[in-house]
């Protein structure tokens, strides 16, 4: 599931394609709203919210989405091919005298209104992107339940927006932490340093093409997709094992060495 920085850089591509100018065309291609028409609509400007984005449309519109694992949002200049899928995977359609954005795959795709966002929005904790980021709501949120594995609750989108599998595999590393440490057990130091590193992590790569969270010449991961490959601090092996609620388990990765803290018995190398 694209992450924080993967939506900002969508929102920014579609920011800078639409954002002030006059639909020319639009098309709906999901039943709801097979029959809307919004030509003739200034786009008023992209936003992204946490993992979601809103495209905030005059007359008080907003049009609501979500990439979740597949979706894409791709824009093309006139005359281009358009390549993000076979044409029956399109399910919306914006475009402007020199642009047109075409959405992929879009799981979430809603039409609502602008002073409604928060019925999408709403229940959303800190944005780590956001100008009104609050680390220390952000932090609160993610010790609430301190039973809880902190590598679930970094995923919570309620605690915290923005984060996804590979953040919180790296930063669980650079806490020195496993991702299966109650949040009640992480020391105080490393709490507080959580929201700050966090917020680091996605602004350093928000306008980057490829992620790098190991501050290297050569953009890497510390751990995350790098089993059974040596920890590039210590040099042990890096494990990986499936780590959720049950409803979604999600490759995790970890040095043993460098981390502390539980770790399943399924783990593998």
């Amino acid at each position: 599931m694209p992450e924080g920085d993967t939506v900002w850089q969508a929102t920014k591509r579609l920011h800078h394609a639409l954002a002030g100018k006059v639909l020319t065309r639009t098309d709906f291609r999901v039943p709801q709203y097979a029959t809307v028409d919004l030509t003739g609509r200034t786009v008023l400007d992209v936003t992204p919210r946490g993992k979601h984005l809103l495209t905030r449309i005059e007359g008080g519109l907003t049009l609501h989405s979500h990439l979740r694992m597949d979706g894409a949002w791709k824009v093309f200049a006139p005359g281009r091919r358009w390549t993000g899928g076979p044409a029956h995977q399109i399910r919306v359609v914006l475009g402007t005298d020199d642009r047109t954005a075409v959405g992929y795959r879009l799981p979430v795709l809603e039409l609502l209104r602008t002073a409604d966002e928060d019925r999408a929005v709403g229940h959303l904790g800190p944005d780590l992107l956001s100008p009104d980021w609050n680390p220390d709501q952000a932090l609160a949120n993610v010790l609430a339940d301190p039973a809880r594995p902190l590598g679930e609750a970094l995923l919570d989108q309620r605690n915290l927006a923005g984060l996804g599998n590979v953040y919180k595999s790296e930063l669980c590393f650079l806490l020195g932490v496993t991702p299966w440490l109650p949040t009640g057990d992480l020391p105080t130091d490393r709490a507080t340093a959580l929201p700050v590193l966090a917020a680091r992590l996605l602004e350093a790569n928000r306008d980057r093409p490829v992620r790098n969270t190991t501050g290297r010449r050569n953009p890497g991961l510390f751990v995350y997709g790098r089993a059974p490959r040596p920890c590039l601090r210590c040099g042990t092996s890096i494990r990986v094992a499936d780590q959720g609620d049950g409803s979604r388990d999600r490759p995790t990765y970890w040095c043993p060495t460098c981390q502390s803290g539980p770790t399943p018995h399924t783990a593998r190398p």
